[in-house]
């Protein structure tokens, strides 16, 4: 059981790491940090920061934090626990490595100066995200949020000593961001024409365990879906750069002549209470009220489904369907919640343009179809969810294609290096970009302006000077 931690006020884990191989290095002190929320009820980033220790947690000392909150999960091989900033320097201060994600860097920036080996998992291309859930935004504070998204990755790609990414596509797209930034320099290069030992690829996986159900989740459980009806779902949130309305349409067409159709939403509310509902959600639930299917052939789960129970909702599907619009995001996306339909075997239907369209299409896993098109989604839900030779032959492939995908073979990089972590060559050699050179000599003249006399005998002044600014605004 976990004990306490005094000087957190959190759970450390005392039990011993998972049996392996042989392995005389060091155990490492390592510090997992996610801003978004761990407990039952996880979303992508979350889970993906809980699978992280769970792997690190074979090679060395494992913390979770989480800087939301955290609730109703604990861990036998690794802390888990909340910190505010002051406690999240107790933890940086012990760790030899920190991996993180999100807005961390930006949120405590002094985490930037410390000798802690730095690893950024940028999974997700924020910026590109941005431009689609930004669109409800007035336009200033759209391209405000769009510049600071942009730069709080350039923190990123300028400090970490060794990242990681979801595909070799999302790679090929860091470097030109990392040369940009003059990370691509002499010293990297040297050491690993590659530039693998400075960015390499660790994507989402699947379970290493295959799921299991231990009662029906939707099945006849859901009112209005029976044990035998044909079911669709839709794994995750209902986001801006989704495209569930297309589905809905495709879904009122093909129910016509198969009554027994079903589509669930597994995601209506999201578990972190920062992320507001989104536009696209509310359209759905609308779309699906006009065509008159709201609770009689589309349902919207009222919650989230927990990570350790969502195998008794993914195992009552028989089609798992992932549709987006044809724009930046998509192109360099990698839709976790697909890694879910292939743990549990589901054939799945996605859009086209994204990087699972082409390994959907490589290695038989369902069916691909062009954004927008309703009557091509229809035909290939009929298809999948009618044709019974199409589903057993793509079950098979969907099995022999997952077990190559668990956690434990997508995360090796990651373990490797969290194995045996270094310090980026170019940081020991002091290399920067002329961007941070200019920021800092800024920074310098700044602090050397604010501790000059004059500046501190007129600050009276300037002070009625912005009151005098702020009052003429609002008139």
């Amino acid at each position: 059981m976990p004990t306490t931690d005094s000087s957190t006020g959190t759970s450390e884990a005392t039990t011993s790491p998972a049996a392996g191989p042989a392995n005389t290095a060091p155990r490492r002190r390592i510090l997992v940090v996610t801003p978004d929320t761990l407990g039952e009820l996880m979303a992508g980033p979350a889970i993906r920061a809980w699978e992280i220790a769970q792997a690190l947690s074979a090679v060395g000392d494992v913390r979770l934090i989480s800087t939301n909150r955290v609730s109703d999960i604990t861990a036998d091989r690794f802390h888990v626990g909340f910190a505010d900033d002051t406690a999240l320097r107790t933890h940086v201060d012990w760790a030899d490595v920190l991996v993180f994600q999100g807005h961390i860097l930006r949120s405590h920036p002094w985490i930037k100066a410390t000798d802690t080996i730095i690893v950024a998992d940028i999974y997700d291309p924020m910026h590109l995200e941005q431009l689609e859930q930004g669109k409800d935004f007035p336009p200033e504070d759209r391209l405000a949020v769009a510049i600071d998204t942009v730069e709080v990755l350039n923190d990123q790609l300028e400090r970490a000593d060794f990242l990681v990414c979801a595909s070799e596509k999302q790679r090929d797209f860091w470097l030109g961001q990392l040369a940009g930034l003059a990370r691509i320099n002499p010293a990297t290069y040297d050491r690993d024409p590659s530039l693998r030992t400075l960015l390499d690829v660790a994507p989402f996986g699947v379970q290493n365990e295959p799921p299991v159900q231990k009662k029906h989740g939707i099945k006849g459980t859901v009112p209005g879906i029976g044990p035998d009806d044909k079911l669709i779902v839709w794994g995750g949130g209902i986001y801006n750069w989704f495209d569930p309305l297309t589905l809905i349409e495709a879904v009122a067409i093909a129910r016509k002549a198969h009554p027994d159709l079903r589509l669930f939403f597994l995601g209506a509310v999201h578990p972190n209470p920062n992320i507001p509902t989104m536009r696209m959600a509310v359209q759905a639930r609308e779309r699906a009220d006009e065509l008159g299917l709201t609770g009689e052939t589309v349902f919207f789960n009222e919650s989230w489904v927990p990570y350790t129970e969502r195998a008794d909702f993914l195992l009552d599907a028989d089609l798992g369907v992932s549709t987006h619009y044809e724009h930046l995001e998509t192109a360099f996306s990698f839709r976790t919640r697909i890694l879910d339909y292939l743990w549990a075997s589901l054939p799945i239907i996605s859009t086209d343009g994204d990087t699972f369209a082409g390994i959907i299409r490589e290695h038989d896993l369902g069916r691909v179809v062009p954004p927008e098109d309703v009557e091509a989604l229809a035909s290939a839900i009929e298809e999948l969810l009618y044709d019974a030779g199409a589903r057993e032959r793509i079950a098979a492939n969907i099995a022999a294609y997952a077990s190559q995908h668990t956690w434990e073979q997508t995360l090796r990089p990651l373990v490797a290096f969290c194995s045996d972590p270094s310090p980026a060559p170019d940081r020991v050699a002091g290399i920067v970009s002329e961007r941070t050179r200019v920021t800092n000599d800024l920074r310098t003249r700044i602090r050397g302006l604010e501790s000059s006399s004059s500046w501190r005998l007129t600050r009276p002044l300037r002070a009625a000077s912005h009151w005098v600014a702020a009052r003429r605004r609002k008139l």
